[in-house]
């Protein structure tokens, strides 16, 4: 007699998370330990993973000892409650990756309600940073990776050979094309650019850039490009380009006390040199910085980058800056206002006419059509 035919049916309990990554660099860490006694902590901005808002909380000396840096994630969100999340704290290195004798994980912990916290009042020794290569002039980075669970389901599914819980883990594909851009491995394109060689891949830039599409697939297609010369760019701002190209992110600054303003500095050449490749994100991440550090000193060069590449909210910025008399007075002493009032007049006159009151239509009128 033949055995009955059965069906076989099978479900899966999936569980639904969500992952974020927040960098915490650390500026001045010798003064924060004068600044801040052991249980007194500096406070992240907030950044959200998991529909939920966090910040880090960083003690440099220590929550409970001296002897130790503690770094506590903190649930910021006003309506949360009993929010389930793992988490991992790292150092990083000068290349950006994690340092594993500084790096801790934990893999899972309930977060009760706004203001609740969980991290390792142990996290490293004082003295082991201090004496470490990864405390460069006095600054320092922390990652810290979230991943927050958000619901059990279940799934069903066909003849499944087992019920292991499958973790996929977050895409690494830029880690995999800074790594290709260090080891020149296939290379097909060199530039000179400042004195210096940049070896690149052709597939790479023409994915990232229409313009370099043009230049190396266009109508030099049938010919193998070997050297591109390029004269009107210095060779630390193309690096950090190829680097956005291949890694979508800017190089780590490694800013000394003081020069806080080459970064700046180096943002405009950035931008400048984004808009001529058309790489839009670049473009607009510059831009971003350039609104953040505006200066009597440096307005007039932001506002001039602004009116020639584009950039509104740039240009918004700066006129809001320079609503201010003193500000403006400082501006017009400046090194850069000479090449704002000679390659951009125009947006000096619609500065002027905007700075009128309303009952000087007329004027205003007059102004921009000078």
């Amino acid at each position: 007699m033949a055995a009955p035919k059965r069906n076989l049916s099978a479900a899966a309990i999936v569980v639904d998370a969500e992952e974020g990554s927040y960098l915490l660099k650390i500026d001045g860490y010798s003064r924060t330990k004068v600044l801040l006694q052991t249980g007194k902590c500096a406070i992240s901005t907030r950044f959200s993973v998991g529909g939920h808002d966090w910040a880090l909380e960083f003690y440099p000396n220590g929550y409970e000892s001296a002897d130790f840096v503690s770094v506590y994630l903190l649930l910021d969100s006003a309506d949360a409650k009993d929010v389930t999340a793992s988490f991992a704290f790292s150092v990083l290195d000068k290349d950006g990756e994690p340092v594993p004798s500084f790096s801790r994980t934990h893999s899972g912990h309930t977060f009760q309600g706004k203001s609740s916290a969980w991290g390792y009042y142990d996290f490293v020794k004082n003295t082991d940073l201090e004496e470490s290569v990864h405390l460069i002039n006095d600054c320092f980075t922390i990652r810290c990776d979230v991943t927050v669970m958000k619901k059990i389901r279940s799934e069903e599914q066909h003849k499944r050979k087992c019920n292991r819980l499958v973790v996929v883990p977050p895409s690494n594909l830029h880690r995999h094309l800074g790594d290709l851009l260090k080891s020149t491995d296939g290379a097909d394109v060199v530039f000179h650019v400042g004195g210096e060689k940049f070896s690149a891949h052709r597939t790479v830039l023409a994915a990232r850039s229409s313009v370099f599409k043009a230049k190396l697939f266009g109508s030099m297609k049938e010919k193998i490009v070997d050297i591109i010369e390029i004269f009107d760019m210095e060779s630390d701002v193309f690096k950090s380009l190829l680097h956005f190209i291949y890694t979508d992110s800017l190089p780590e600054q490694t800013t000394h006390d003081g020069e806080a303003h080459d970064d700046v500095v180096m943002a405009g050449h950035l931008l400048v040199a984004a808009d001529r490749y058309n790489i839009e994100r670049l473009k607009l991440i510059c831009e971003e910085m350039l609104c953040n550090h505006i200066d009597s000193t440096i307005v007039a060069t932001s506002l001039t980058l602004a009116e020639q590449h584009g950039c509104h909210e740039l240009k918004e910025a700066c006129f809001e800056f320079l609503a201010s008399p003193s500000n403006l007075e400082a501006m017009v002493t400046s090194d850069g206002y000479e090449h704002l009032k000679s390659s951009c007049p125009s947006v000096l006159r619609e500065m002027i006419a905007r700075f009128l009151p309303p009952e000087m239509k007329a004027a205003k009128d007059i102004i921009m059509t000078i």
